[in-house]
């Protein structure tokens, strides 16, 4: 079902559940509502007009949010490491490929003739290896301030979410994009998953839970949102 209010279109989607949930998707400001089975369309539509100014609000923040353009993996091209800049160096040799980070480039080591699919995948390898080797230590310490244990602990790319958490198995996938960002907006995103072992929505006594763990979230989740961002990233 899809419903207009003016120059906004509005994928509905009903479900087996109790409450209505409206998100705004990046980049485009996409506007979804996942409803009760039992509501009907003008229900539905209602809802939709009393949300109308923040859903206004949410699609021009997508809007206004500064972008790379897409990366073609070249010779000084930016690249993005815990927050801070970097210039891709590409070297063309005969042996492994490898990625050394060094203090103001990201030296990438490719056989002759690689093509960007084949560098993009050298370097994304890297980042899945170091946020991997980031991440045992900080949840660690988040299991112990919270009385927790995370079951299985993943790295992926996505293309809705920060991270995701399916509290009945302790399982968290983390997304591959956040090893660009700044090591505090990493910790945001893992505590806000972790407090989902502890409450599954996001009402009020999730964020009392969060401002109790993290009192400073809300400045880095702003921090986070105001990092350039890849054509393909999304808010959180």
């Amino acid at each position: 079902m899809e419903i207009k209010l003016g120059k906004i279109f509005i994928d509905v989607v009903q479900k087996d559940i109790k409450n209505l949930h409206l998100s705004v998707y990046p980049p485009t400001g996409k506007v979804r509502i996942a409803a009760p089975l039992r509501m009907s369309e003008d229900s539905i539509r209602i809802y939709a007009l009393s949300k109308l100014s923040w859903i206004r609000k949410q699609q021009q923040k997508f809007i206004n949010q500064k972008r790379e353009s897409p990366r073609d993996y070249i010779n000084r091209e930016s690249h993005y490491y815990l927050g801070k800049r970097y210039l891709l160096n590409v070297i063309e040799v005969d042996e492994t490929p490898r990625v050394i980070l060094k203090y103001r480039t990201i030296d990438l080591y490719v056989r002759p003739g690689s093509n960007k699919e084949k560098r993009q995948e050298i370097l994304e390898n890297w980042y899945r290896t170091n946020l991997k080797s980031l991440l045992p230590e900080m949840v660690a310490k988040w299991e112990k301030l919270m009385g927790i244990r995370v079951n299985e602990l993943a790295i992926k790319k996505m293309k809705t979410k920060w991270g995701t958490c399916n509290s009945d198995a302790k399982r968290i996938w983390i997304n591959l994009e956040l090893a660009k960002k700044d090591m505090e907006c990493i910790e945001y995103i893992v505590v806000h998953e972790m407090v989902h072992l502890l409450e599954k929505k996001h009402n009020d006594n999730f964020l009392i839970l969060m401002n109790r763990f993290l009192p400073e979230w809300k400045q880095y989740r702003i921090e986070l949102n105001k990092m350039p961002i890849s054509h393909s990233e999304w808010d959180y």
